[in-house]
């Protein structure tokens, strides 16, 4: 969990270096309050110079020119524009040159029909019934086999998240401080929890056949434990280059300018191990050292925590058979044929009806045709960083803010929340606090409980319409 994140509205300005100019600190009503400690006397560390200050976060960005060809989308942002006027998140961008080829294909077919003497290259509009079934049917199986899959990642990064959540409270509300140790203890959880967030931030990275740890929002993760993706980053990590004709021709959605996303696993000259799989060992050693020291006193208490260490490597490996299951090529490449020969013989068939309008007319059903097609091919590897892939650096970042909202506050006793009172023990029913309750016999509280379901029922009306009744 980063610093700035866990500590906001601390006095930034000690933070930095002497080369950095420090911050404005303006103190809030609760920093001001005597029962805090004062930040100055244990100032932060220096900053990392990353893009934002927290490395999980894209709270200060904004919409570019890039974002509405990459992704995945950020639904933080909300636009104000009607759905099928919005452009960010649509398919249109990676359709523009498919669009023109089509429009160009349609141009020169129509002035040749008509300009050219003695030539008609229209024909029949039947075969645009019989094509348009088979069409249709393998357009459906490509979306709904693309559906599922972008489904089923959906649901094993929310079991992800849901485990990460239970992890999170066994190691904080359930470890016991030892005497003696308590400051290592809690600086034991904190690690431990941090290694849950590194294990949620490499599968991203794996999922994406990004195997080195230099990325902004690991490297700090896990700088601190011996991994092969560690050792392969120090000796000789491959970055990627993309240069602008080939970001525009990826963008465009162009097949020859687009790399192997295996390019960086394969060229690579060391172990790249399974960063995932060794995060999940120290934590599983971390465990078992909370249980062997006496920890977890509690057995369902350590059956908890090597259950969500299951659920965790469950996670890891259904993920990867989501990603490395596609649909058979076969299909894939017999689908792609039949539409684009569909697309292609489009104006044969409108041009006896339609003349110069089979331009448009083909433009508009290829857009129609070809946009359940691309979608279906975009969405099929949902862990990707296309437009609408799953947005996993926002499921990321849910993770972060769960261990700090978890870790925010030491463990709760049930007497500092029992004995409140603003405790409205039988709210709604009663406004009375639990001081007031717990000064009347036991026997009136069970007489209330017992009353308190026909609370919202109307006794008089009831009394009246039996009166009229009998």
């Amino acid at each position: 969990m980063s610093e700035e994140g866990g500590i906001a509205g601390g006095p930034a300005g000690h933070a930095h270096g002497d080369d950095e100019p420090a911050a404005l600190h303006i103190a809030t009503e609760q920093q001001k309050s005597p029962h805090n400690i004062q930040e100055d006397e244990y100032p932060l560390s220096p900053r990392r110079h990353t893009t934002t200050p927290n490395p999980f976060s894209r709270r200060n960005t904004s919409i570019d020119l890039d974002d509405y060809f990459t992704g995945p989308r950020d639904i933080s942002k909300h636009s104000k524009w009607p759905l099928f006027m919005q452009l960010h998140g649509s398919i249109l961008p990676k359709m523009i040159i498919p669009l023109l080829v089509v429009a160009a294909w349609a141009s020169l077919i129509t002035a040749i029909s008509i300009k050219v003497p003695n030539v008609n290259l229209g024909i029949s509009s039947i075969l645009l019934t019989i094509t348009g079934f088979v069409v249709g049917l393998g357009l459906s199986f490509r979306s709904s086999t693309a559906y599922e899959r972008y489904a089923e990642g959906r649901k094993y990064w929310g079991q992800l998240i849901f485990t990460c959540q239970g992890l999170g409270r066994v190691f904080w509300l359930h470890a016991v401080e030892r005497e003696g140790s308590k400051k290592e203890d809690l600086l034991a959880k904190l690690t431990a929890m941090n290694l849950v967030v590194a294990f949620a931030v490499s599968l991203k990275h794996k999922l994406r056949f990004e195997p080195y740890t230099y990325y902004d929002d690991l490297v700090e993760l896990v700088d601190h434990i011996d991994t092969f993706a560690k050792s392969a980053t120090q000796e000789n990590a491959l970055r990627p280059k993309a240069g602008m004709f080939k970001a525009v021709g990826e963008n465009l959605g162009v097949s020859f300018a687009a790399s192997n996303p295996r390019k960086l696993m394969k060229k690579a000259q060391s172990p790249l191990g399974n960063l995932p799989l060794e995060i999940l060992c120290y934590l599983t050693a971390y465990v078992d050292e909370l249980a062997l020291n006496g920890q977890l006193p509690v057995g369902m208490q350590q059956t908890a925590a090597y259950n969500n260490l299951q659920a965790l490597n469950d996670v890891l490996v259904n993920t990867e058979r989501v990603l490395n299951t596609p649909l058979p090529i076969a299909y894939a490449i017999a689908i792609s044929q039949i539409t684009w020969i569909y697309v292609f013989l489009l104006p044969f068939q409108l041009l006896l009806e339609l003349g110069w309008i089979t331009i448009p007319a083909t433009v508009a059903a290829s857009y129609i045709i070809l946009g359940i097609f691309f979608i279906g091919h975009e969405i099929e590897n949902p862990f990707g960083n296309d437009v609408n892939d799953l947005p996993l650096d926002l499921f990321c970042q849910q993770i972060v803010e769960d261990m700090e909202t978890i870790a925010a506050r030491p463990k709760p006793r049930v007497s500092e929340w029992v004995d409140n009172p603003r405790n409205k023990v039988l709210y709604p029913h009663s406004e009375s606090g639990y001081s007031v309750w717990a000064q009347r016999p036991e026997s009136v509280i069970r007489n209330a409980l017992r009353n308190r379901p026909h609370a919202g029922f109307d006794k008089t009306e009831h009394s009246e319409k039996g009166e009229q009744n009998a």
